[in-house]
C-alpha cells in the first residue's frame, strides 16, 4: 500500500499549483521507488511507457508548424476572409463549424480539429472577425474571450457527440469489450454507434440553438458596453470643463 503514496504527490503538487509535467514525473519517480525499483529500472519505464504510447505526444509535432502559419499571417488572412462575408454572424459560423465538426468525427476523422489545430489559429480568429464586422468596432477583451470560450466549445461539444457514431472509437470498443466480458453479453458496436445517432443529433440542436442565441448575446452587451464608454467618456469631459 506504500506505493500509492505516489497518488498523494500528486494530490499534493494539483493543490499547491505546481507545474502538472514536474508533479506526474516526481510522483512517477516516488511511486517507482517506493515499489523497489531501481534508478535505471525507473528510468526505463519512463522510456518504455513513452516509447508505446508516443501517438499521445503526435499533438506536440504540430505546435511548431502552427506558430510559422500564425507567423507569417494566417489568422489575419482568417479574419479578412470572413470579414468579406458580412451575412455569416458569430452564431451561424460556430454553428457550421459544429455541423462540419461532428460530421467529420462520426467518420471516425476526429484529429482534423482541435483547439490547438484548428481553434486558437482559425476558429476562433474567424468567430471573433465575424463579431467585429456586425458591430462596426473591435471587441471589448471580455467579448473577445466569451467568443473564444465558444469557439472551443463548439469543437469539443461537436467531436464528443460525434465520434461515438463511428463504430471503431475507442469509447465503443472500450463499453462493448467491458459490458460483453463482465455480464456476457453480445453488444455490437454498430447497436451502440446507431443509438449514438440520436444523441449528437439532440446535442446539435441544443448547442447550435445555444451558439445561434450568441448573436444576441453579443448586440446587448456590445450595447451596453458602448454605454459605459460614452458615460465615462462625458463624465471626463465635464471633469475637463469644471477644471
Amino acid at each position: 500500500m506504500i506505493v500509492l503514496l505516489g497518488v498523494l504527490v500528486v494530490i499534493l503538487g494539483f493543490a499547491t499549483r505546481r507545474n502538472p509535467l514536474l508533479v506526474v514525473g516526481v510522483a512517477g519517480i516516488v511511486t517507482g521507488l517506493l515499489g523497489k525499483l531501481s534508478p535505471q529500472e525507473v528510468l526505463a519505464t519512463f522510456g518504455n511507457s513513452f516509447a508505446s504510447a508516443r501517438s499521445v505526444t503526435v499533438f506536440v509535432i504540430t505546435l511548431p508548424v502552427i506558430g510559422l502559419l500564425e507567423r507569417y499571417g494566417l489568422q489575419e488572412q482568417a479574419r479578412t476572409l470572413i470579414g468579406k462575408l458580412g451575412r455569416l454572424t458569430t452564431g451561424r459560423f460556430l454553428a457550421l463549424y459544429l455541423l462540419i465538426r461532428q460530421l467529420t468525427a462520426s467518420v471516425g476523422l476526429t484529429s482534423i480539429g482541435g483547439p490547438a489545430q484548428s481553434v486558437r489559429p482559425l476558429i476562433a480568429p474567424m468567430a471573433e472577425a465575424a463579431a467585429e464586422a456586425k458591430a462596426g468596432r473591435p471587441l471589448p477583451q471580455k467579448l473577445r474571450e466569451k467568443v473564444r470560450s465558444h469557439a472551443s466549445g463548439a469543437d469539443t461539444i461537436g467531436v464528443f457527440f460525434g465520434e461515438d457514431c463511428f463504430i471503431a472509437i475507442g469509447s465503443i470498443l472500450l463499453i462493448t469489450g467491458f459490458v460483453n466480458s463482465t455480464y456476457d453479453q453480445h453488444l455490437e458496436p454498430l447497436h451502440l454507434a446507431l443509438w449514438a445517432i440520436p444523441s449528437a443529433i439532440c446535442a446539435f440542436l441544443i448547442h447550435g440553438a445555444r451558439l445561434l442565441n450568441l448573436d444576441r448575446q453579443l448586440e446587448r452587451e456590445l450595447a451596453v458596453a458602448a454605454a459605459e464608454n460614452d458615460l465615462t467618456t462625458h463624465a471626463g469631459l465635464r471633469t475637463e470643463d469644471a477644471k
